[in-house]
């Protein structure tokens, strides 16, 4: 599925970070797509292939996922970098691209949560943005996001104590399949992200690209950023995509899209991981909204 991809690495300016690229081409307008946390731009390949008939499709390794640069320190993994590191990326793409602007954006659970702080930002440089099952957190669960019984730190413990290392990538996809949160990819996505998602080792073993300390650090940080304040300045026309099997109370999304001047919200039959594992029921509602913008 990647033989055709091309490969680039991008140099944020007025950081030291580089940011890594799949892209999947194609010769429409540009769409910039953002995987959630621990992930990486590999695992959007079944929805990038469908995307390529009508967009020029570019997927973005997160700081310290897949190939982009893994600064040290859990400070360098603070919310507010992220959406800046979409931004940078997106003002480098769209300078090369004849619209001059992102078309699209989407972005999955944290990457959704990153567009959108991007597009607060420069909302003029976002055409449209779709957002699958982001994480925005409910006042109450924002305010209690420092205390020690904290999603995000439950799930940092649970990042920490993750496995890194197997033998081999049949290996991990055997202990994966074990899994309930594998149990309903598709199976294009899963080998996509064995391929991407770990790293070859000089022992001969893989492990895991992005490091458990790291995702460690981004759930640490949920909470951190004023996501309401960022939502209140996004002007873009915004698809906000509820898993309805998801992590999220739909009535949250809905709050969340009255924030924003132009935004509505959609449901998807799939859960929290919805491009990996139904990436079909994403793309549909991507290119209705799409349609109903243009």
């Amino acid at each position: 599925m990647l033989s055709q991809v091309r490969r680039r690495k991008l140099a944020l300016p007025d950081s030291a970070i580089e940011i890594a690229l799949l892209d999947w081409g194609g010769e429409g307008p540009l769409a910039l797509l953002h995987h959630a946390t621990g992930f990486c731009a590999g695992v959007w390949g079944p929805v990038a292939e469908r995307l390529s008939d009508h967009y020029r499709v570019i997927a973005m390794d997160a700081r310290g996922h897949g190939d982009s640069s893994k600064p040290e320190g859990a400070d360098c993994y603070r919310w507010e970098f992220f959406g800046r590191d979409v931004l940078g990326v997106a003002e480098i793409l769209a300078a090369e691209h004849p619209d001059g602007r992102v078309a699209l954006g989407i972005g999955h659970s944290f990457g959704g949560s990153s567009i959108l702080m991007a597009s607060a930002e420069r909302p003029d440089l976002f055409e449209r943005n779709v957002l699958v099952d982001p994480v925005i957190l409910p006042p109450a669960w924002a305010r209690a996001a420092s205390s020690a019984d904290s999603p995000g730190n439950a799930l940092a413990e649970g990042a920490r104590n993750r496995r890194q290392v197997w033998p081999s990538r049949q290996a991990a996809r055997v202990k994966w399949l074990e899994k309930e949160l594998f149990a309903d990819w598709d199976p294009r996505a899963l080998d996509l992200y064995l391929a991407e998602g770990l790293a070859d080792r000089p022992d001969g073993q893989v492990e895991l690209k992005c490091s458990g300390e790291i995702e460690a650090a981004i759930f640490e940080a949920t909470g951190s950023f004023d996501l309401w304040s960022s939502a209140d300045r996004v002007r873009t026309p915004t698809l906000i995509a509820w898993a309805a099997r998801g992590l999220f109370p739909r009535a949250i999304f809905q709050k969340l899209a009255a924030c924003m001047t132009d935004a509505r919200v959609c449901d998807v039959d799939a859960g929290h991981l919805a491009p990996m594992q139904h990436p079909d029921r994403v793309v549909a509602p991507i290119l209705e909204f799409a349609s109903r913008s243009s």
